[in-house]
């Protein structure tokens, strides 16, 4: 009896050593198409408004418009030293300070782009944040508890701050910080 289970596994022991590939169970995925009905409904994406996602390029050194004299006012604390990230062989699209890790928690993120566009449109239209209008910065400009966003020409803009306190006491250091961005932006 033995030397028959030994027969019948050993094609299959032979099997596990093989190059050859053992083909598993067959899938078919098939679709209930009922006659008469229409094509799906594509959605199609609304044109961007004035100012929209189409951003002007961003510019060579990020960093030198909100630089880490400005982060550290902003955040109230020290800060280490900027670091910039973005698509490989492009503009840096983020500028980060983060935080001394001797001090206080806090980080300073400056985005440009479509990326800092995306950031608004999701705090306010997905996760439906409370948002303050803010004239005289920039084209437009919009703030919610630790970010404030703002456009300059068709270049989106958002800076966020990461600190364990009261949002209320940096409502005014975030305006000028956006300030300071839209300054430097606009004379480059």
């Amino acid at each position: 009896m033995r030397i028959v289970a030994l027969l019948l596994a050993l094609p299959l022991l032979s099997a596990c050593g093989s190059a050859t590939p053992i083909a598993g169970p067959t899938v078919t995925v098939t679709e209930t198409v009922t006659q008469g009905s229409a094509a799906p409904e594509v959605e199609v994406a609304a044109p961007p408004s004035e100012g929209g996602s189409i951003a002007a390029a961003p510019p060579a050194d990020l960093c030198a418009l909100l630089t880490k004299a400005d982060a550290e006012t902003l955040a109230g604390t020290a800060l280490l030293d900027a670091t910039p990230a973005g698509p490989p062989g492009q503009a840096p699209t983020l500028c980060q300070y983060t935080g001394d890790p001797t001090g206080p928690t806090a980080q300073v993120d400056l985005f440009v782009g479509d990326g800092a566009l995306k950031f608004l449109e999701t705090d306010r239209d997905t996760l439906g944040h409370v948002f303050t209008e803010v004239p005289g910065i920039g084209d437009e400009a919009q703030q919610e508890d630790f970010a404030i966003f703002f456009r300059v020409g068709p270049t989106w803009y958002a800076i966020s701050l990461v600190r364990l306190e009261d949002p209320a006491a940096f409502v005014t250091p975030l305006q000028d910080a956006a300030r300071t961005v839209v300054g430097r932006a606009s004379s480059s």
